[in-house]
C-alpha cells in the first residue's frame, strides 16, 4: 500500500497484445484491447503516483506446461508457423469459427499468459498489490485443445504457479460464460476455490457449470457454480453475488485473490443475454476490492460490444487504482471512438414479470447453493 492507503496498482501492457487476431469478422477483436489503454490514457490514469505500466513477456514452455501438455503446445506453435502437422487443426480444437488459425497465435497467446504470470511474480515479490492482465482472462482453453476464442488458458497457468509458491488462491470468474477451462485445472484441488458466476449453461456456451458441480476428490466442495437466467439485472446479479461469493471467500482465506472480468453480462452484448450496466459492473469491482487479500490478480475476459468493454474495464482499474474518472468522455478519446458517457445512460428494458420471475429463479439457486456449502 501506498502511504495514502492506496494499493500500488500494475497495469500489464503492450501493442504487441493487440497487433495479431482471429481476423476482421471474429468477435474477439483486439481493437477492444487497443480502445481500453486508449481511453485510460485519455483519463490520464497512468500518471497516477501509485500505478506502475508493465509490459508482459512470453510465457515459457515450462510455465504454459503448468496446465496445457507440451504436445498442444508445440503444436500452437507449429500452427502459428504456418505448418500444418497431421490433423492438428481439427484435433486440438483449431478450425472455421470459434477458434481459426492465424499466424503469430503462439507469440500472442504467450504474451498474455506471460502478463498473467509477471502479475503474479510482482505480487508474490511485493512490487505491486494488484495487478490487470487485461488482455487475459481467456478462460475456456483446455490442457490440450482450444476453445471459445481461448488458446491458452492464462488464468489457470497462472494460477498454477501461485499454487507451486505456495499461495491458497480463490478465483472468482464474472464472465457471462461458464469458466470451464479454471474449473478443470483445478476440480480435484483443494488449493484453490474456484466461483463462477455465469449465463446458466443450458442457455449458452458451454453448457456446463450448474449448482452440483462441486469437484472430485480433495477438491469436493471446492469448486461453485451459480448459473443464471437470460436477462439477470444489476439488482439480481449484485444480491446473488454478495449471497454466494463473500461468506465463502472469507471462510477460505486465500492468499490471493485472481477474479476474471468479462463484461459480455452487458445487456448490449451481442453474444449473450444478462442485462448488467456498467454501474452494476463497477460495484462488482467494488466488491472485489472490499473481498481481496493483499495481493490481487484481474484478469480481463469476454466482451465484445467495442462501446462497452474500454469503459467498463477503464472503470474497472479506477476501482483497483483508487482513482474516479469524470463521467463525460475526454473529447480526445470521442474524436477518436466516438461514445460520450464512462457509464451507461440507459438501462435494458425488462418488464417487471419478467424481473420478478428471474428474481424467483435466483433465489431457488441461491437457497441450494447456501444448503450445498453450509453457507
Amino acid at each position: 500500500m501506498e502511504p495514502d492507503g492506496l494499493r500500488r496498482a500494475c497495469f500489464i501492457s503492450s501493442p504487441a497484445l493487440w497487433r495479431r487476431g482471429f481476423g476482421g469478422k471474429h468477435p474477439l477483436k483486439p481493437e477492444r484491447l487497443a480502445r481500453t489503454v486508449a481511453l485510460l490514457e485519455a483519463y490520464q490514469a497512468f500518471a497516477a503516483p501509485n500505478v506502475i505500466r508493465v509490459e508482459p513477456r512470453m510465457a515459457t514452455d515450462e510455465e504454459v506446461t503448468l496446465f496445457h501438455t507440451q504436445d498442444y503446445v508445440d503444436a500452437v506453435r507449429a500452427l502459428s508457423a504456418g505448418e500444418t502437422p497431421g490433423q492438428a487443426v481439427a484435433r486440438y480444437g483449431f478450425g472455421p469459427g470459434d477458434n481459426p488459425v492465424f499466424r503469430g497465435m503462439y507469440e500472442s497467446s504467450g504474451l498474455k499468459s506471460g502478463g498473467g504470470i509477471r502479475g503474479a511474480e510482482m505480487l508474490m515479490a511485493g512490487e505491486c498489490d494488484v495487478a490487470f492482465n487485461f488482455s487475459g482472462g481467456l478462460h475456456h482453453a483446455h490442457p490440450s485443445q482450444a476453445s471459445g476464442f481461448c488458446i491458452f488458458n492464462d488464468a489457470a497457468i497462472a494460477i498454477h504457479w501461485l499454487v507451486r509458491e505456495g499461495a491458497r488462491v480463490v478465483y472468482v470468474d464474472i464472465d457471462a460464460h461458464h469458466g470451464d477451462g479454471v474449473q478443470e485445472a483445478f476440480y480435484d484441488s483443494d488449493r484453490v476455490l474456484t466461483i463462477s458466476l455465469h449465463q446458466d449453461g443450458n442457455t449458452l456456451f458451454p453448457g456446463s457449470g450448474f449448482v452440483n458441480d462441486m469437484g472430485v476428490g480433495a477438491g469436493k466442495g471446492y469448486s461453485v457454480n451459480v448459473p443464471l437466467p437470460p436477462y439477470t439485472d444489476d439488482e439480481t446479479y449484485l444480491w446473488a453475488f454478495d449471497q454466494i461469493v463473500p461468506p465463502l471467500v472469507r471462510r477460505f482465506s486465500p492468499d490471493v485473490l485472481v477474479s476474471q472480468l468479462g463484461v459480455d453480462t452487458h445487456y448490449g452484448d451481442p453474444l449473450a443475454n444478462l442485462a448488467l450496466t456498467t454501474r452494476g459492473h463497477q460495484a462488482l469491482y467494488a466488491a472485489f476490492s472490499e473481498l481481496a487479500p493483499a495481493r490481487w490478480l484481474a484478469c480481463g475476459g469476454g466482451g465484445y460490444n467495442l462501446d462497452v468493454v474500454p469503459r467498463s474495464w477503464t472503470l474497472a482499474f479506477g476501482v483497483m487504482s483508487g482513482q474516479t474518472f469524470p463521467d463525460e468522455i475526454p473529447a480526445s478519446y470521442r474524436e477518436q471512438y466516438g461514445g460520450h458517457w464512462l457509464h451507461d445512460r440507459e438501462v435494458p428494458s425488462i418488464s417487471e414479470a419478467v424481473r420478478s420471475r428471474i428474481r424467483h429463479r435466483v433465489e431457488e439457486t441461491i437457497r441450494a447453493l447456501q444448503k450445498q456449502y453450509d453457507l
